[in-house]
């Protein structure tokens, strides 16, 4: 069975890739989304299985990979709890997004392809989540790494699609430099890269030195440090998230699949398989714990002023996985792995449900053109809004009432509290408000005030141009990017129409004969099936993931479940607990009056607080600094190379070198081609008494 749910995406792709236009649209599209709908259905009973105690863990092996003495690297999927957890995110999200692409790239030409990517990236996925070994885990750890270049840049007709996917790539190979080291000095200090083996061994190394860069250090501290710098360009943590922004350039689709369920979970997956390792090391820990909380109250900074309704929501993901980052460091992998798995949900909900907005939208993207959109487009609406609804953490304390991201989210924070990492407890409690309000902002953006779609330039021009995805999505930021940096009070004013740019509102019916339209049922599907995770997730599962009891026998050592933590997070004190859904509903009511009540008041605190409006606006200007730091300097050395190395060195005395010389003896040899016969024999002769000469002279 497990065979079957790996490798069917890997089938589907190659068939959809290979035949490529052979065969049409339809066809690669049944295979590819049907062999996901049947590796999520095979999925569902390995983890209900596990959920009720009737599974234990196995390992499938499938066939030997490298041998060499006494190192063997063989293919072998392992299932156990962790892999269960996982497998279902995987593959429900997955074919849902497949199911969901079939409507929003109805009008793309190259629709096998696509489905061939996404088959493709979920393959790697698989293989990452159900590896035995090191090797193998980097095998799809890789893998979802090519995958996404080549679905961030699928419309690689547009510039900033192809840069994107390439800074996406560079930026993940500067953790998968980490990652590498940290793989080699495991198989190094352990002399295996078989995992159980690893974590097995893993105490009995607490303590010991290893030498590193010129001095000793504690191993397991080495080891994990060098895996975490992977983990963090994959989950784009602070530092080396700046990929993820930008890979927003992708089909909506993608965007979902990348962040609610593939890659950027491949992070968080890998620090709680390796738990044991971590908790060798308090300071590897507390640098997981340390960049985990600063990055979630970074990101959660940034997405209140981004306009692109994409943007907001892929920064929203950097923060909630600094939430998991920091879940792990303090020790509590259960609640980590528990808001990777209704993330999975509420996340892809957003992200298909703001690709239904974008959709309607003839594919604007920003939300300054959107409003009233709740009677347009009801379905989206009620779905955003059960999304909205489990981000922001709506529930009841006490009575463990709530959507999925209350019972997932609130025992990240409070076992932060229980565990004594009072830092990563008041940054999630911050990130809490600040992701109430970005996440409110963008319903009343969107589906309330006035309706600012009516007669826009900007909207006609989009539908004049949309003959298809990739050339109607290239036109939508770069007007209101240039304008919110004159005028920051632009970007927040957004519910006015005059002031998020330029309107025609007395066009006959006050629409310029445009109204946005509801999704095919193809797209909204998902979004219902969706928003029951998004409603039902947390309720149904939060007893079998962090429960002291029933965490235990769930998890079966598949991950370091610390009992004593999960019994101390429920014994908190009570205002701890009601700090998140405190500051979720300050959030709520600023966003309210912000843009329903008083619509003047984003504009004049933005005008009051520039300096700090302008910094979050340009991301903490860590895209800036690293173009000085890195990009030019970068340019600057391969242009020294290419100028003074290749044109001025090797070219000038290699092959240029040798055509310039052979064209000077050309030249001269040329010249005494005179066409005479006398002038033949005097050189004739001359050689003749010179051979003479040099032959008496002997």
């Amino acid at each position: 069975m497990i065979q079957l749910i790996v490798f069917l995406p890997l089938l589907a792709a190659a068939f959809a890739g290979l035949s490529n236009r052979a065969f049409g649209a339809t066809l690669p599209k049944i295979v590819t989304t049907g062999a996901l709908f049947i590796a999520c259905a095979l999925s569902w009973p390995i983890f209900i299985g596990f959920l009720q105690g009737t599974s234990e863990p196995s390992v499938a092996p499938i066939a030997t990979w490298m041998m060499s003495g006494d190192f063997d690297v063989s293919w072998a999927l392992r299932v156990d709890a962790l892999t269960a957890v996982m497998l279902v995110v995987v593959t429900t999200v997955s074919s849902l997004v497949h199911l969901y692409s079939w409507g929003y790239m109805d009008e793309d030409p190259d629709q096998p392809r696509f489905f061939a990517y996404l088959s493709l990236f979920t393959f790697a996925m698989l293989m990452l989540v159900t590896a035995n070994n090191l090797i193998q885990l980097f095998f799809g750890w890789e893998g979802v790494g090519l995958a996404s270049y080549l679905l961030i840049g699928f419309w690689f007709q547009k510039a900033s699609a192809r840069a994107a996917a390439i800074k996406a790539f560079v930026v993940n190979r500067v953790g998968d430099l980490g990652f590498m080291l940290g793989i080699f000095g495991t198989f190094l200090v352990f002399g295996t890269v078989s995992i159980p083996e690893i974590l097995a061994a893993a105490p009995g190394m607490a303590g010991s030195t290893i030498g590193f860069l010129g001095l000793r250090a504690d191993t397991m501290t080495v080891l994990c440090l060098l895996l975490f710098v992977g983990a963090m360009g994959k989950s784009a943590q602070i530092g080396l998230h700046t990929w993820l922004p930008d890979a927003m350039e992708g089909p909506t689709p993608v965007s979902a699949l990348i962040h609610a369920a593939t890659m950027v979970t491949a992070g968080v997956f890998m620090v709680c398989r390796l738990s044991p390792m971590f908790e060798t090391s308090p300071v590897a820990l507390g640098v997981v714990t340390f960049i985990g909380a600063l990055t979630c109250f970074f990101a959660a900074t940034i997405g209140t002023v981004q306009t692109d309704i994409k943007r907001v929501i892929a920064y929203s993901t950097c923060s909630q996985l600094g939430y998991m980052f920091f879940a792990a460091g303090v020790g509590a992998y259960g609640a980590a792995m528990f808001h990777l798995f209704t993330h999975a949900f509420f996340k892809a909900l957003l992200f298909l449900g703001a690709g239904s907005v974008i959709h309607a939208m003839h594919h604007e993207q920003d939300m300054r053109y959107y409003g009233a959109l709740r009677k347009e487009i009801p379905v989206t609406f009620w779905a955003m809004m059960a999304g909205t609804l489990a981000i922001t953490g709506v529930g009841i304390p006490f009575l463990d009432i709530g959507f999925a991201g209350f019972h997932s989210k609130d025992s990240i924070i409070e076992s932060a509290f229980a565990a004594g990492g009072m830092g990563a407890y008041w940054a999630g409690v911050i990130a809490a408000l600040l992701t109430s309000f970005y996440s409110w902002r963008l319903m009343f953006l969107t589906f309330w005030g006035k309706p600012r779609w009516a007669g826009s330039e900007h909207i006609q021009h989009a539908i004049h141009d949309a003959h298809g995805h990739h050339e109607a999505e290239d036109a939508h930021v770069e007007h209101p990017t240039r304008e919110v940096e004159d005028n920051p009070q632009a970007e927040d004013a957004g519910a006015e129409p005059h002031e998020a740019g330029p309107r025609k509102t007395d066009m006959p019916g006050g629409t310029g004969g445009y109204h946005p339209h509801e999704s095919p049922w193809m797209m909204l599907v998902p979004l219902v099936v969706l928003s029951m995770g998004a409603v039902f997730a947390g309720v149904f599962f939060h007893q079998f993931f962090i429960d002291p009891e029933a965490g235990a026998n769930f998890w079966k050592g598949s991950l370091f479940f610390n009992e004593h933590l999960a019994h101390a997070a429920h014994e908190i004190p009570e205002w701890g607990k009601l700090a998140a859904t405190i500051v979720m509903l300050i959030g709520l009511v600023t966003a309210w009056y912000g843009y329903i009540r008083n619509k003047e008041f984003p504009a004049r605190t933005a005008d009051h607080f520039r300096v700090l409006y302008r910094f979050l606006l340009h991301k903490w200007y860590f895209d800036e600094i690293y173009h000085f730091l890195f990009v030019r300097s970068a340019f600057a050395f391969g242009r020294l190379f290419w100028k003074r190395g290749d044109e001025g060195t090797i070219d000038r005395f290699g092959p240029n070198g040798s055509a310039a010389l052979v064209a000077f003896g050309s030249r001269i040899a040329g010249r005494v081609q005179s066409g005479y016969l006398y002038a033949y024999a005097f050189v004739m002769l001359i050689g003749l008494t010179a051979a003479v000469t040099w032959a008496i002279t002997r």
